[in-house]
């Protein structure tokens, strides 16, 4: 796992970050995933492939919950480049989630896969597969027998301002970014304050590949709250970098 996989799951496995994302993106806003409502999905599946088994692990995965019964898994995948496979890597995460609820003995009640994927690109829409019949050619009377599993991708740099403005988590601050650079405007900040500083930043070097938010934060502290992106940015632009 790489150090821009970590950092990016930092800010996003945190519950208010999570629910906000999932609430903006797929409810348009309407608060349906409470925070205390989500667990982490600490679980690890395998697959067999050449004889040997391997592991694989989604981005960020999550159980929301009513109580105790499980409503159902919300898994985030993050790119910030296009990949033409991401319908065959979410159908191998969402399958192994199922073929995991077949497994478990003490879970009698089924529940239902969402996945989600976040593209960072700015210079285009996301164009890449959407759909398994776009990822190869299906003979056109083999069709009515090949499902054709669909993928649920957001271009977080096209949302709309009054889809930015739904956020109520500091990934607002990020989608706020995407897309100014997308529309090569002048990035000057937000005055809202950070509610996760080190997550955020950490999240805007990692996505950017510019280690200059990580190293504000590492070089101003910022523990004790109050800082806004306009205060990190001006920051930046002082020190030159």
């Amino acid at each position: 796992m790489g150090a821009k996989d970590i950092t990016e799951k930092n800010l996003e496995e945190l519950n208010d970050v999570f629910a906000d994302i999932i609430n903006v993106l797929l409810f348009k806003g309407e608060r349906l995933v409470q925070e205390d409502e989500l667990e982490t999905d600490t679980t690890k599946t395998m697959f067999k492939a050449d004889g040997k088994i391997h592991e694989q692990e989604r981005d960020v995965s999550k159980f929301w919950k009513n109580g105790e019964i499980r409503i159902s898994i919300l898994g985030i995948e993050n790119q910030t480049k296009q990949d033409s496979d991401m319908p065959l890597r979410v159908i191998s995460y969402d399958g192994a989630s199922y073929k995991q609820q077949l497994l478990d003995v003490k879970q009698k009640k089924r529940y239902p896969v969402t996945t989600i994927v976040l593209y960072f690109g700015t210079d285009e829409r996301w164009t890449a597969s959407k759909s398994l019949y776009d990822c190869f050619e299906v003979p056109e009377k083999l069709k009515p027998f090949v499902n054709n599993y669909k993928i649920n991708v957001f271009n977080i740099a096209w949302l709309s301002e009054e889809t930015i403005d739904l956020f109520k988590s500091d990934f607002k601050l990020i989608a706020q970014y995407f897309r100014a650079k997308r529309m090569n405007k002048k990035y000057t900040g937000s005055k809202e304050k950070l509610q996760h500083a080190n997550e955020t930043l950490k999240m805007f070097s990692a996505l950017t590949g510019d280690d200059s938010f990580e190293k504000i934060y590492n070089d101003k502290n910022f523990d004790k709250g109050g800082v806004t992106m306009c205060d990190v940015v001006e920051r930046i632009r002082d020190e030159g970098r």
